[in-house]
C-alpha cells in the first residue's frame, strides 16, 4: 500500500482547484444537478485522498486498504474527479459522467470505477455501512480505517443516529465521520434542530472536533486528531455550498441547476485563470 502522499497545503489547494474545474465541466456536459453539493466537499476529499487515506490506485481492492464511503452520494462528481486526480482511472473517463452507457452514474455504484466502495444516494445509510466495515475489520483482524462523509441535511435521518450510537458502544475507534456542514438542505437552510453538531456527536460517545472545511491546514489537523481508546472520531467541517465559484457560493439554486456554457466559462476563468489566458 502506498498510503498518503507527501504534500503541502498549497499543493493540495492546487489539486482542489483542478478538481473543482472537473466538477463544473462534468455538471455542464452531463446536464446534471448537485454541482453546489459537490463543490462544498472537494477540499475534504482532497485532504483525505492526497494526505491521509492508506490506498493504492494500482491495487484498489487490497484487503488492508482504508475504506471511504461518500454517504452524500449526490456529491459524487467530486469523488470521481478526486479519484481521477489520484490515479485510480484515466482522465477521459470523466467524460462518461451521466452518459447513457457510461461508467460514471449520477450516484456512486461499486464497480463502476476503481475506488468506489459503496452504493449511496438514498441518504442516511453510509454511516451504518461504515460502522459495519469497521466492525468487520476488527473481527477479521485487519488494520484498516473507515471514513464516512455525511451531509449536514443527512443528519436529519434517524438511521444516522442509530449508527452513531452503535459505533462507540462497540468501541469502533478506527471509524471516522466527516460532516460536510454547508448549512443547506435540498429545499432551504439546514434546520436549526440539526445543530449543534459537534456537541451532539460528543453526546453520542464520539470524539468530536470542528474544522474549517476549506482550510487544508485545519482539515489535516482534524484528520490527525488522536482519539481516546474506544471512541470513533467525528469531524464537523464548516463549508460553503458551491465553494470556489463565486456566483455559485451559498446559493441553493446550484443544488439543482446545471451550468450553461457561459456558466462554465465564467467558473473556469475563476478556478484556472492561467489556463484560460493560455487558451
Amino acid at each position: 500500500m502506498t498510503g498518503s502522499m507527501p504534500t503541502t497545503a498549497s499543493t493540495l489547494e492546487g489539486i482542489a482547484r483542478e478538481v473543482r474545474a472537473s466538477v463544473v465541466r462534468m455538471a455542464h456536459t452531463g446536464r446534471t444537478a448537485h454541482v453546489g453539493s459537490a463543490l462544498s466537499c472537494v477540499d475534504l476529499l482532497v485532504a483525505l485522498y492526497f494526505d491521509h487515506l492508506n490506498v493504492d490506485p494500482s491495487d484498489p481492492v487490497n484487503p488492508v486498504r482504508d475504506r471511504f464511503i461518500l454517504s452524500k452520494g449526490h456529491g459524487c462528481m467530486a469523488l470521481y474527479a478526486v479519484l481521477k486526480e489520484r490515479g485510480f482511472f484515466a482522465g477521459d473517463v470523466l467524460n462518461e459522467y451521466a452518459m447513457d452507457g457510461g461508467r460514471l452514474p449520477e450516484h456512486p455504484s461499486p464497480g463502476c470505477v476503481p475506488g468506489v466502495e459503496f452504493a449511496t444516494g438514498s441518504l442516511g445509510h453510509g454511516l451504518s455501512a461504515g460502522a459495519g466495515l469497521a466492525l468487520g475489520a476488527r473481527l477479521s483482524r485487519l488494520d484498516y480505517r473507515t471514513y464516512v462523509l455525511l451531509s449536514d441535511g443527512e443528519c436529519e435521518e434517524g438511521s444516522v443516529w442509530e449508527a452513531a450510537l452503535f459505533a462507540p458502544a462497540h468501541g469502533l475507534d478506527r471509524l471516522a465521520v466527516i460532516v460536510d456542514y454547508n448549512k443547506w438542505s435540498a429545499m432551504g437552510p439546514t434546520p436549526h434542530r440539526v445543530g449543534p453538531l459537534a456537541k451532539k456527536w460528543e453526546a453520542f460517545g464520539w470524539h468530536a472536533v470542528e474544522a474549517d472545511g476549506h482550510d487544508m491546514r485545519s482539515l489535516l489537523q482534524a484528520l490527525r486528531t488522536p482519539v481516546p481508546h474506544g471512541r470513533p472520531l467525528a469531524i464537523v467541517a464548516h463549508t460553503v455550498k458551491g465553494k470556489g465559484v463565486s456566483f455559485m457560493e451559498d446559493d441553493l439554486e446550484w443544488h439543482y441547476r446545471p451550468p450553461t456554457a457561459r456558466d462554465l466559462d465564467r467558473a473556469l476563468a475563476e478556478l484556472l485563470p492561467r489556463e484560460m489566458v493560455a487558451l
